[in-house]
């Protein structure tokens, strides 16, 4: 991928280099002043209807919360940042609220996203623009193989690292090898990378698939595939669905009283809120739960309870961090330009994000190297309210362990930036 090093000094270019202050002196301009008295504007993007609209929901509180510690300590070099949030709906909808933030509302950077697809597209307008965006929530290991951008960063893990991570959990319970095993499966991009990788787990630790179904993300009723796991008797039910998804088959599961433990490789806590204690079953990944005993978790856990009456969750997390990221990498550098905050994350430049360990993103495919955990449903009795309603294993990779364990190599998920 080439950088601004190599653009023609176009007008557009010109403003994003600085050049601003000699074209358009109402725009404002990347390098920073205290003199400066221009607000820093931020593209949030993020589902806020559909399937996936109740994770986006806690990434736009979070990422509000983000914004007003930011601001109450400073904001950037002294200049109040604004957070442009808007429903990123679909690939093509997101393609074109990502285009305008850059280009009318002349944001410093894009942060969100969920779905694999729409991040994708965000992925794609900020290669064009040369403006940094960081994915919040989108897990396809495409987007950080054969659809990697120089310019895209990823807060969100991989999917082959969660599925590493709670396949430990699931092998320690005897519940893969020599096992037989049914998944049902989110039908869009995200579900199907999750299944390409689960099969590999599965080959690798001898568990045979017996069956899989891909489910259409509007589906309500699960019924007719609950009948197909009664009939197919697997081991293990591996559920690779996706945002509500994951809530209804988990309510229709338990009133179906099938007796096999079920799993999955993609999760977020608000699912298992939204199931309820008796209906949330099974053992699950997540990049970050409310329960993680660090300070900065605590104080992150604390602030968004103070504000919105309840705990985050582990896309909250994602938009949060994202945002404390952006804002410490361009106080470091005293700049807002895109390019200066993209070699400094690639620098291996550590974050505190709200775990045991710090992170830093990996200079060759712009994941964020960092602890993950395997959560699994607590038994109806030991239920104590409607949040803390599983336990969870300590930090994964373990202490010690290289935090690059659970994550890709470079032969199995090859990045080449584009030009």
């Amino acid at each position: 991928m080439t950088d601004r090093y190599g653009d023609s000094l176009s007008r557009r270019s010109l403003l994003r280099a600085g050049g601003a202050a000699l074209l358009a002196p109402a725009l404002a301009s990347p390098a920073l002043s205290q003199g400066q008295s221009e607000v820093i504007r931020i593209g949030h993007l993020t589902p806020r209807t559909g399937f996936l609209g109740p994770l986006g929901e806690f990434a736009v509180q979070a990422a509000q919360l983000a914004v007003e510690e930011i601001n109450a300590a400073g904001g950037i070099a002294g200049r109040k940042v604004e957070l442009l949030s808007e429903d990123s709906v679909n690939p093509q909808t997101a393609s074109a609220k990502a285009e305008r933030m850059v280009q009318r509302d002349r944001v410093a950077c894009l942060v969100g996203e969920i779905n694999s697809a729409s991040a994708l597209a965000i992925s794609q307008v900020a290669q064009r623009e040369k403006i940094l965006f960081i994915n919040t929530g989108a897990n396809s290991d495409a987007l950080r193989g054969s659809d990697c951008k120089r310019f895209m960063f990823h807060v969100e893990s991989q999917n082959t690292m969660m599925v590493r991570a709670c396949g430990r959990a699931l092998l320690d319970r005897g519940l893969i090898k020599g096992r037989k095993v049914y998944a049902l499966t989110a039908d869009y991009a995200f579900g199907h990378d999750l299944l390409k990788q689960a099969k590999k787990y599965f080959a690798a630790n001898d568990a045979t698939l017996v069956g899989e179904d891909l489910i259409p993300t509007e589906l309500t009723d699960f019924s007719p595939f609950l009948l197909k796991l009664r009939q197919a008797k697997p081991d293990l039910v591996i559920c690779n669905l996706a945002g509500a998804q994951i809530t209804n088959f988990l309510k229709q599961y338990s009133e179906f009283g099938l007796p096999f433990p079920v799993a999955g490789f993609g999760f977020d806590t608000a699912l298992a809120w939204g199931a309820g204690p008796g209906n949330f079953l099974g053992t699950w990944p997540v990049i970050w739960h409310h329960q993680i005993d660090s300070p900065s978790a605590k104080k992150f856990v604390a602030a968004f309870k103070a504000k919105y009456k309840k705990p985050p969750e582990n896309q909250g997390w994602g938009d949060y961090t994202a945002m404390k990221v952006v804002a410490q990498s361009m106080n470091e550098l005293k700049s807002t330009e895109s390019i200066k905050v993209v070699e400094h994350l690639e620098s291996g430049a550590k974050f505190d994000i709200a775990k045991v360990r710090e992170g830093y993103f990996r200079p060759w495919d712009h994941e964020l190297m960092q602890e993950m955990f395997a959560i699994t449903a607590l038994p109806a009795d030991q239920v104590k309210n409607p949040y803390d309603i599983f336990s969870s294993t300590g930090p994964l990779p373990g202490p010690g362990e290289n935090l690059e364990i659970l994550a890709t190599t470079r032969d199995e998920n090859a990045c080449t930036f584009p030009a």
